[in-house]
């Protein structure tokens, strides 16, 4: 648990489900006032009933008016941004590179980097006002590797880590740290988007011998939300069941 002065207002993206809300429940636990961000409105609101200090949001975050609306409704709301997480994202379609269809390609472009870069932007705005914040960014070890058949994941989410890296370098100079998460295959929701033989393929080529789980990615994420994480900005913390090799 935070102390009173620790606690801040969060952000978190795609906060309703999927690796989100156990992420926004760990804040809210913690002690800081969160908004969830979810498109549909109705379950921004269930999810946020569901936890102390937390109110949802309908946003679109692939659209940057509808980012900006938001943010500066949490603000005048709540006070000053403290803490972002950017956890929204999808797959998009599994399919061999050579057929593989552009508006999918672009759908996951748009929801998994373009929204992130829109929100970051527009946290990063916020949080030069006071000088203070952090930012968390929700990539996947498919970032690094690259997965066969999911071109545009593996693709959009090396893009959240370039740009983690490059707002983190940029900003260093501040008390704004930014980084970023790559999980492995881990046990949500978004992983009953992909057929039983691509979800055997993943678990396959985690060492540890499992998939992993929300609140161990939760964890680590809430520390690197916290004051505590000082010293560490434009970095890739891996959480991959020992698959990750660099």
């Amino acid at each position: 648990m935070t102390t009173p002065e620790q606690a801040r207002v969060a952000i978190v993206t795609g906060g309703a489900g999927g690796l989100g809300f156990p992420i926004a429940e760990r804040l809210a636990a913690q002690g800081h006032t969160v908004a969830i961000w979810d498109l549909d409105a109705a379950r921004a609101r269930d999810a946020a009933a569901r936890l102390p200090r937390a109110r949802g949001y309908g946003v679109d975050v692939t659209d940057r008016a509808s980012v900006d609306a938001a943010m500066t409704e949490v603000v005048q709301e709540f006070g000053p941004l403290g803490i972002l997480v950017n956890s929204a994202g999808h797959n998009g379609p599994v399919e061999a590179f050579a057929s593989y269809p552009f508006e999918g390609w672009r759908f996951v472009m748009a929801l998994n980097l373009d929204a992130v870069f829109h929100c970051c932007q527009a946290g990063v705005r916020e949080m030069l006002k006071t000088g203070y914040g952090r930012i968390v960014n929700i990539a996947s070890i498919a970032g690094k590797e690259g997965n066969p058949n999911a071109v545009a994941y593996s693709a959009s989410k090396a893009g959240v880590i370039g740009l983690t890296k490059s707002v983190g370098r940029e900003l260093a100079n501040t008390e704004i740290r930014v980084n970023c998460v790559a999980p492995a295959a881990i046990e949500t929701e978004m992983l009953n988007q992909l057929t039983p033989e691509f979800r055997a393929f993943v678990t396959a080529k985690i060492p540890v011998g499992r998939l992993g789980k929300a609140s161990e990615v939760a964890s680590l994420v809430a520390w690197l939300a916290s004051e505590e994480c000082s010293f560490s900005t434009g970095a890739v913390f891996d959480v991959s069941g020992g698959r990750a090799t660099y």
